[in-house]
C-alpha cells in the first residue's frame, strides 16, 4: 500500500471519529456482534489459514485463537454498557456543592500492529477492546502469516467501512509508513527490538502506546512440586504452537535434587502428548518460516540434548527438545527461544535462583511449581514479571477477568476484558460545580477566618 493511501485512511478515520458515530454504546455493541457473526461464517477459512501459516490443527486453532476471540467478544458485549458509564466518585468537603465523576472516553484513531504466532487472536482481541471503547482502528497484521492476514482482511472489510476499521497488509515498508502517521493510541504486539522502534516513533507525536513484548519466562520447580503433573503441564505450555508462544516457559530452573526425575517425566510426557515421532504428528504444527527455523536449530547444543533434537527443514519442524544440563552461557540462554527447545538449569538454593532471575530483564511470564504456600507467596512477592501461574503454565492469559501484559522489558500496559477497555480509553476526571452557592474563602482578599475554614476543610 502506498503512503498516500495510508494517509487517506487515517484522514478518513479522523473525520469519522469526529462525527461521533463511534460513541453510542448501541453502535459499539452492534459492531462487536457484526464481527462475531462474520467470524462464525468464516470459521473454516480461518482454520485453513492458520494451518497453512503455522500448521495448527483444528483443535488448537479453536482453543487458542478463534475461541479466545469469541470469549472476548461475549465478555465485551455483556459489559460494555457498564464500562462506558460515568463513574461517580466522592467529592472532598473543600469542593462541596459539586458532583465529581470519571468519564471513560475513547482515544480516537488507534493503530493495532499484531504478530505472526497467534495471528488471528492477537489481531482481533485488541480490536474488540478498541471498538468496545469507542475508537476507530487501523489493523496491521504480520506479513509472516499471509494466509491469516488475507482472511482477516476479508472479514474486516465485510464487516466495516474503512473509515471505521481498515486493514493494511504488507511488510516493513507499510509498517514504517503507518508509524509516520499521527495516531491517538498504538497497540503493538511483537519483539522487543521492534517495540523499541514503535515507542520511539510514537514519541514523535507524544502518542501513548501499549507494548506486548516477550522475554525469557522462567519455570521454577522446588522439591515439593508434583513432578509428573508438572511435567504434563510444562510440556503442554512449552510445545504448544511449537513453542512459538510469547508466554511459553522459556527454561526450567529446578532444584538439583529432582532434576533427573523431572527429565524422565518430561520425556514420558512428550511421547504421550506427541507420539514417538513428533515430526510426523499432524497436530504438532511447524515453525513459521526458514529464517526462524534456522535460528532455533542453531540454539540446540547437540551434546546437551537429552530428548528430541531432530529437525526437518523440508517441513520446518523441530522436534520437542530438552537440553540438560544447561547453563547461562548456552546459546539457548542468550535470547528468547520462541521455539520447541527447553533448557533445564538447576539450583541448590531457591534464593540463588531467584536472585539470578531478578538480575535479568523482567519476563513476561513466571511459572512456579510448588506445594508450599509460603514459597508461592515469597516468590510472587519478590520476583518482577508480567503475570503467571502457580502449578500450571500459560493459562493466566486465557481469561477476560484479569489483565494481561508485561513489565519492564517485557512490555507496558495490559488488556483483556476490563483492562482492555481501559487500555483503549482515556478516563476524564470531571467536577460539575453547582451555581446556586459560591463559597468565598478561596478568593482574595484572604482573611484569618477564611484560612481557618480552609484548614478545617482540607484536613
Amino acid at each position: 500500500m502506498k503512503p498516500e493511501e495510508i494517509q487517506q485512511i487515517v484522514s478518513a478515520q479522523r473525520a469519522y471519529f469526529a462525527s461521533g458515530k463511534t460513541l453510542p454504546v448501541d453502535r459499539r455493541i452492534a459492531a462487536l456482534n457484526q464481527l462475531k457473526d462474520a467470524i462464525v461464517r468464516h470459521e473454516d477459512e480461518i482454520e485453513q489459514a492458520l494451518h497453512a501459516d503455522l500448521g495448527k490443527s483444528r483443535m488448537e486453532s479453536y482453543m487458542c485463537e478463534i475461541g479466545m476471540v469469541y470469549s472476548e467478544l461475549t465478555y465485551m458485549t455483556r459489559h460494555v454498557r457498564q464500562y462506558a458509564r460515568e463513574q461517580r466518585v466522592r467529592t472532598p468537603l473543600a469542593q462541596s456543592v459539586s458532583r465529581s465523576y470519571v468519564k471513560p472516553s475513547p482515544y480516537g484513531i488507534t493503530l493495532i500492529m499484531s504478530p505472526w504466532n497467534y495471528p488471528f487472536m492477537l489481531t482481533l482481541d485488541p480490536l474488540v477492546d478498541a471498538l468496545a471503547a469507542g475508537n476507530t482502528a487501523v489493523v496491521k497484521p504480520s506479513a509472516y502469516s499471509p494466509h491469516t492476514s488475507e482472511v482477516l482482511r476479508d472479514i474486516l472489510t465485510e464487516c466495516f467501512s474503512p473509515e471505521y476499521v481498515a486493514v493494511v497488509t504488507g511488510g516493513r515498508e507499510e509498517n514504517a509508513c503507518l508509524l509516520n502517521e499521527h495516531f491517538d493510541f498504538i497497540f503493538f504486539t511483537g519483539s522487543q527490538a521492534v517495540g523499541r522502534e514503535v515507542m520511539r516513533r510514537a514519541a514523535e507525536h507524544l502518542t501513548p502506546v501499549a507494548l506486548e513484548l516477550g522475554g525469557k519466562s522462567p519455570c521454577v520447580m522446588d522439591k515439593t512440586a508434583k513432578i509428573n503433573l508438572a511435567a504434563r503441564r510444562i510440556v503442554f505450555g512449552k510445545f504448544l504452537n511449537c513453542g512459538q508462544t510469547c508466554v511459553a516457559p522459556d527454561y526450567i530452573y529446578c532444584d538439583a535434587a529432582i532434576r533427573d526425575e523431572l527429565i524422565s517425566a518430561i520425556r514420558r510426557e512428550i511421547k504421550r502428548q506427541f507420539g514417538a515421532d513428533a515430526l510426523s504428528n499432524d497436530n504438532y504444527g511447524k515453525i513459521i518460516n526458514r529464517t526462524h527455523f534456522d535460528r532455533i536449530s542453531g540454539l540446540i547444543s547437540q551434546e546437551k540434548v537429552v530428548c528430541g533434537g531432530r529437525t526437518d527443514a523440508g517441513s520446518l519442524r523441530v522436534e520437542p527438545t530438552v537440553l540438560c544440563p544447561a547453563d547461562w552461557d548456552d546459546p539457548a540462554m542468550q535470547e528468547e527461544i520462541f521455539g520447541p527447545v527447553l533448557p533445564v538449569l538447576t539450583y541448590d538454593r531457591l534464593e540463588d535462583a531467584l536472585d539470578e532471575i531478578n538480575a535479568h530483564p523482567h519476563p513476561l511470564a513466571f511459572y512456579l511449581f510448588t506445594e508450599d504456600k509460603k514459597t508461592a507467596r515469597h516468590v510472587t512477592e519478590t520476583c518482577a514479571f508480567g503475570g503467571g501461574c502457580i502449578n500450571d503454565t500459560i493459562i493466566h492469559l486465557a481469561t477476560t477477568n484479569m489483565g494481561f501484559g508485561g513489565v519492564g522489558a517485557s512490555g507496558m500496559g495490559a488488556y483483556h476484558g476490563k483492562a482492555g477497555f481501559d487500555a483503549f480509553s482515556h478516563h476524564k476526571s470531571i467536577v460539575d460545580k453547582k451555581t446556586w452557592l459560591d463559597l468565598p474563602m478561596r478568593y482574595q482578599p484572604y482573611t484569618r477566618l477564611y484560612e481557618k475554614l480552609v484548614r478545617v476543610f482540607m484536613r
